[in-house]
């Protein structure tokens, strides 16, 4: 019996290219026969139509966006109670795309719709994490703290380039104008320190900016968190690590701590600038000095390549 589906798309992604490649879907949809639309206006408007979708008895949400408006459907399917949680399917026509990439669905927006309308869906691993304010929020793919939430924030001001290149344009500006590392204490299940500390990445999939290979062992459907840590450096030497992360082979590193967890808490001596999934949790005017995160394993069921 085919899925009663909620397509929502995100008209400013990819530098506003979703709307032409929404209009250009819309044969296919069409063809399938059970499926409406909806789009987006201002942010979190994503979460709230995948939370009504649930309510109203959608089988499957499909997010037609990149990373930011998969992470926003997912924390709306969560607010939905398990037995009537739709399915996630997700089309990538982001900057980044990172999350879509790990579980194998095609950069072609025709194929990867087919895809999530036709496919089988199984279950992946989210994590929740919150502040000392009681915010709460879930991530898919990866929260970043420091440098690489700084670099997310320099992406969205760059007015030209796309996609890698424009994660890669922020980078540099961020190495060269943004520098400050973080006093952090960090407790996880497995261990504590403390340490200056110029970026932490908690991960569930193994990049992120489209194409750093962060923590290259992770995945999202194994119970498991990894985090990858880079210590106060010069820049210089940052600049030296930069072509490293790009490969995954950073690791090596005696400026790089990397390792597994399900639970962690940590502190900061200054405000945490934060993003998740490249949306910005927290920026340059916020006064965030703590986060608990924790591991929900199979939390989502979404449709995913089985050989992933």
């Amino acid at each position: 019996m085919p899925r009663k589906v909620k397509l929502i798309f995100n008209s400013t992604a990819d530098r506003s290219q979703a709307w032409r490649i929404a209009n250009d879907l819309r044969p296919l949809v069409a063809r399938y026969g059970r499926a409406d639309w909806s789009g987006t206006v201002y942010p979190s408007h994503a979460t709230e139509l995948a939370r009504q979708a649930g309510e109203d008895g959608y089988d499957m949400v499909i997010a037609i966006g990149g990373d930011g408006t998969v992470h926003e459907v997912v924390n709306g399917l969560m607010q939905v109670p398990e037995d009537k949680r739709p399915i996630l399917g997700i089309v990538p026509v982001g900057s980044g795309n990172d999350f879509a990439h790990f579980i194998g669905l095609s950069d072609k927006p025709d194929i990867a719709l087919q895809y999530a309308l036709q496919g089988e869906a199984r279950p992946v691993d989210l994590v929740l994490f919150s502040d000392e304010t009681g915010r709460q929020e879930y991530f898919d793919n990866t929260l970043g703290i420091g440098f690489d939430a700084v670099v997310t924030i320099r992406s969205h001001k760059l007015p030209v380039v796309r996609g890698f290149l424009m994660y890669l344009t922020a980078v540099i500006q961020t190495i060269i104008t943004n520098f400050n590392p973080m006093q952090l204490h960090v407790e996880t299940d497995s261990e504590t320190w403390d340490q200056s500390t110029l970026m932490l990445a908690l991960c569930n999939g193994p990049r992120e900016g489209g194409g750093f290979l962060v923590a290259p062992q992770a995945r999202n459907d194994d119970g498991l968190l990894e985090y990858a840590s880079i210590c106060k450096v010069s820049r210089l030497m940052m600049f030296r690590l930069l072509p490293e992360v790009m490969k995954g082979t950073h690791g090596r590193f005696k400026q790089v701590r990397m390792g597994t967890f399900h639970k962690m808490t940590l502190s900061s001596d200054r405000a945490l600038y934060i993003h998740a999934d490249g949306e910005i949790y927290t920026g340059f005017s916020t006064d965030i000095h703590k986060l608990s995160i924790e591991l929900v394993p199979g939390a989502l069921q979404v449709i995913r390549v089985a050989s992933q």
